[in-house]
Protein backbone atom coordinates (compact mmCIF):
# COMPACT_ATOMS: atom_id res chain seq x y z
CA UNK A 1 0.00 0.00 0.00
CA UNK A 2 1.04 3.32 -0.49
CA UNK A 3 1.67 5.63 1.63
CA UNK A 4 0.13 9.25 1.40
CA UNK A 5 3.26 10.80 0.53
CA UNK A 6 3.65 9.05 -2.29
CA UNK A 7 0.22 9.29 -3.48
CA UNK A 8 0.91 13.31 -3.29
CA UNK A 9 3.99 12.79 -5.50
CA UNK A 10 2.22 10.50 -7.60
CA UNK A 11 -0.51 13.47 -7.78
CA UNK A 12 1.99 16.43 -8.70
CA UNK A 13 3.60 13.82 -11.61
CA UNK A 14 0.14 13.52 -12.95
CA UNK A 15 0.26 17.53 -12.71
CA UNK A 16 2.84 17.66 -14.80
CA UNK A 17 2.16 15.11 -17.39
CA UNK A 18 -1.73 16.98 -17.87
CA UNK A 19 -0.18 20.41 -18.47
CA UNK A 20 2.36 18.82 -20.24
CA UNK A 21 -0.08 17.04 -23.03
CA UNK A 22 -2.45 20.30 -22.79
CA UNK A 23 -5.19 18.88 -20.88
CA UNK A 24 -5.14 21.79 -18.45
CA UNK A 25 -4.14 25.61 -18.87
CA UNK A 26 -2.96 28.08 -16.37
CA UNK A 27 -5.00 26.98 -13.21
CA UNK A 28 -7.46 24.44 -14.77
CA UNK A 29 -8.69 21.31 -14.09
CA UNK A 30 -8.27 19.70 -10.33
CA UNK A 31 -8.07 15.91 -9.48
CA UNK A 32 -9.18 13.66 -6.15
CA UNK A 33 -7.54 10.43 -4.49
CA UNK A 34 -9.67 8.56 -1.90
CA UNK A 35 -7.65 7.17 0.76
CA UNK A 36 -10.72 5.67 2.58
CA UNK A 37 -14.47 6.26 3.29
CA UNK A 38 -13.81 9.28 4.99
CA UNK A 39 -10.34 11.04 3.75
CA UNK A 40 -9.43 12.45 0.62
CA UNK A 41 -6.63 14.28 -1.33
CA UNK A 42 -7.04 16.95 -3.70
CA UNK A 43 -5.55 19.33 -5.57
CA UNK A 44 -5.71 23.14 -4.48
CA UNK A 45 -7.56 26.07 -6.28
CA UNK A 46 -5.52 28.60 -8.29
CA UNK A 47 -2.83 26.61 -8.70
CA UNK A 48 -1.36 25.53 -12.10
CA UNK A 49 -1.62 21.59 -11.93
CA UNK A 50 2.11 21.70 -13.83
CA UNK A 51 4.40 23.17 -11.08
CA UNK A 52 2.72 21.78 -8.19
CA UNK A 53 4.63 19.88 -5.14
CA UNK A 54 3.27 17.92 -2.53
CA UNK A 55 3.03 20.56 -0.17
CA UNK A 56 0.08 21.81 -2.21
CA UNK A 57 -2.29 18.52 -2.14
CA UNK A 58 -4.77 19.40 0.21
CA UNK A 59 -6.75 16.74 2.29
CA UNK A 60 -10.50 16.79 2.68
CA UNK A 61 -13.25 14.75 4.25
CA UNK A 62 -16.50 12.97 2.46
CA UNK A 63 -18.52 16.55 2.76
CA UNK A 64 -15.38 18.10 1.25
CA UNK A 65 -14.31 19.99 4.42
CA UNK A 66 -10.61 20.54 5.04
CA UNK A 67 -8.76 18.30 7.57
CA UNK A 68 -5.37 19.37 6.57
CA UNK A 69 -3.57 21.92 4.23
CA UNK A 70 -1.10 23.85 4.17
CA UNK A 71 -1.13 27.80 4.52
CA UNK A 72 -2.01 29.61 1.04
CA UNK A 73 -3.78 26.58 -0.16
CA UNK A 74 -7.50 25.55 -0.46
CA UNK A 75 -9.29 22.53 -2.39
CA UNK A 76 -10.12 23.10 -5.36
CA UNK A 77 -13.66 24.87 -5.60
CA UNK A 78 -15.02 21.79 -7.90
CA UNK A 79 -14.47 19.10 -4.80
CA UNK A 80 -18.11 18.67 -4.17
CA UNK A 81 -18.48 17.73 -7.39
CA UNK A 82 -15.52 15.08 -6.55
CA UNK A 83 -17.81 14.37 -3.65
CA UNK A 84 -20.59 13.28 -5.85
CA UNK A 85 -18.30 10.93 -8.02
CA UNK A 86 -17.34 9.14 -5.10
CA UNK A 87 -20.33 8.64 -3.21
CA UNK A 88 -22.54 7.86 -6.65
CA UNK A 89 -19.55 5.06 -7.60
CA UNK A 90 -17.93 3.57 -4.89
CA UNK A 91 -15.35 1.45 -7.19
CA UNK A 92 -14.11 5.32 -8.27
CA UNK A 93 -10.50 5.92 -6.26
CA UNK A 94 -9.82 8.75 -8.09
CA UNK A 95 -11.13 11.58 -10.58
CA UNK A 96 -9.13 13.83 -12.77
CA UNK A 97 -11.18 16.99 -14.03
CA UNK A 98 -9.45 18.15 -17.08
CA UNK A 99 -9.92 20.73 -20.10
CA UNK A 100 -8.88 19.13 -23.36
CA UNK A 101 -8.55 21.49 -26.26
CA UNK A 102 -10.82 19.37 -28.62
CA UNK A 103 -13.13 18.23 -26.16
CA UNK A 104 -13.33 22.23 -24.83
CA UNK A 105 -14.01 22.90 -28.85
CA UNK A 106 -16.72 20.42 -29.02
CA UNK A 107 -18.67 21.56 -26.33
CA UNK A 108 -18.00 25.55 -27.30
CA UNK A 109 -19.41 24.89 -30.44
CA UNK A 110 -22.48 22.76 -29.29
CA UNK A 111 -21.35 19.52 -30.64
CA UNK A 112 -21.55 16.15 -28.67
CA UNK A 113 -18.87 13.46 -28.98
CA UNK A 114 -20.22 11.10 -30.64
CA UNK A 115 -19.51 7.52 -31.52
CA UNK A 116 -18.65 8.73 -35.04
CA UNK A 117 -16.04 11.07 -34.30
CA UNK A 118 -15.14 9.30 -30.91
CA UNK A 119 -15.24 5.59 -31.32
CA UNK A 120 -13.26 4.56 -28.88
CA UNK A 121 -13.88 7.04 -26.05
CA UNK A 122 -17.49 6.06 -27.13
CA UNK A 123 -17.01 2.28 -26.73
CA UNK A 124 -15.71 3.22 -23.33
CA UNK A 125 -17.61 5.92 -21.53
CA UNK A 126 -20.79 5.84 -23.68
CA UNK A 127 -22.23 9.19 -25.14
CA UNK A 128 -21.48 12.39 -23.32
CA UNK A 129 -23.75 15.28 -22.51
CA UNK A 130 -22.95 18.82 -23.36
CA UNK A 131 -23.42 21.35 -20.48
CA UNK A 132 -24.13 24.74 -21.47
CA UNK A 133 -21.74 27.14 -22.31
CA UNK A 134 -22.49 30.95 -21.53
CA UNK A 135 -20.04 33.00 -21.49
CA UNK A 136 -20.25 36.13 -19.44
CA UNK A 137 -17.74 37.90 -21.18
CA UNK A 138 -18.05 41.38 -22.61
CA UNK A 139 -19.57 40.87 -26.25
CA UNK A 140 -16.32 41.31 -28.51
CA UNK A 141 -14.89 38.92 -26.40
CA UNK A 142 -17.12 36.16 -26.86
CA UNK A 143 -16.74 36.83 -30.79
CA UNK A 144 -12.99 36.51 -30.14
CA UNK A 145 -13.55 33.12 -28.10
CA UNK A 146 -16.28 32.01 -30.79
CA UNK A 147 -14.18 32.53 -33.36
CA UNK A 148 -10.80 30.80 -32.16
CA UNK A 149 -13.00 28.03 -31.09
CA UNK A 150 -14.63 27.84 -34.72
CA UNK A 151 -10.56 27.95 -35.69
CA UNK A 152 -9.64 25.00 -33.40
CA UNK A 153 -13.04 22.95 -34.53
CA UNK A 154 -12.21 23.02 -38.73
CA UNK A 155 -8.88 21.80 -37.49
CA UNK A 156 -10.06 19.03 -35.25
CA UNK A 157 -12.28 18.15 -37.77
CA UNK A 158 -9.09 18.01 -40.30
CA UNK A 159 -7.12 15.77 -38.34
CA UNK A 160 -9.91 13.43 -37.30
CA UNK A 161 -10.93 10.42 -39.43
CA UNK A 162 -14.96 11.03 -39.86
Amino acid sequence: MQSEMDIKIEMCEIGKRVYNRGMVAANDGNFSVKLSENEFLCTPTGVSKGFMTPEYICKVDAEGNVIEANEGFKPSSEIKMHMRVYKEREDVKAVVHAHPMYATTFAVCGLPLTERLCRKLFFLLGRFRLRSMELRLPWRFRMRYLNTSLTMMRYCLKTTAL
